[in-house]
């Protein structure tokens, strides 16, 4: 397969789903949100990954949170509060899109050393000003709703 196929066949292939872990606690002033930094860019965001065989979407969730932002326990929602568009870099600048269903955590326990521990910053915010910190407005909708969705 010549390379210009192969790469309008990634370009052309449906949405990618990727499951999201909005991890929360409830805070003096209300609800907090812990952001994670991304790998490439270093954009804010939250815990997200690809389904995991074997696990549930609440599950997957779960495991994204411990992988990515070192939560130990919590309770994750059974159902996804919604999703939220964002774009995922596939081959060179080739950027695809995908549909992140997002989870709500209620985080009870952190640990500093976890997976990707040396990879990601991490920070605890309230939820409005952590909806000032990301790029994607339907999860900066989440973030800024918060208080409404728990």
């Amino acid at each position: 397969m010549r390379l210009s196929a192969l790469l309008q066949a990634i370009v052309r292939r449906p949405e990618f789903v990727q499951i999201g872990a909005l991890c929360y606690r409830v805070g003096q002033h209300g609800p907090d949100v812990l952001l994670i930094t991304t790998r490439g860019t270093g954009r804010w965001t939250i815990p997200k990954g690809w389904p995991i065989k074997g696990k549930d979407s609440a599950g997957t969730a779960l495991q994204e949170a411990w992988e990515e932002a070192g939560i130990r326990e919590g309770k994750c929602s059974a159902k996804s509060i919604g999703s939220y568009a964002s774009s995922k870099e596939v081959y060179l600048s080739f950027k695809k899109h995908t549909r992140i269903y997002v989870y709500l955590v209620s985080v009870t326990r952190v640990k500093e050393s976890f997976p990707e521990s040396h990879e990601r910053t991490l920070k605890w915010q309230h939820h409005k000003a952590a909806a000032n910190m990301v790029d994607e407005p339907e999860l900066r909708d989440f973030l800024f709703d918060l208080d409404k969705l728990i």
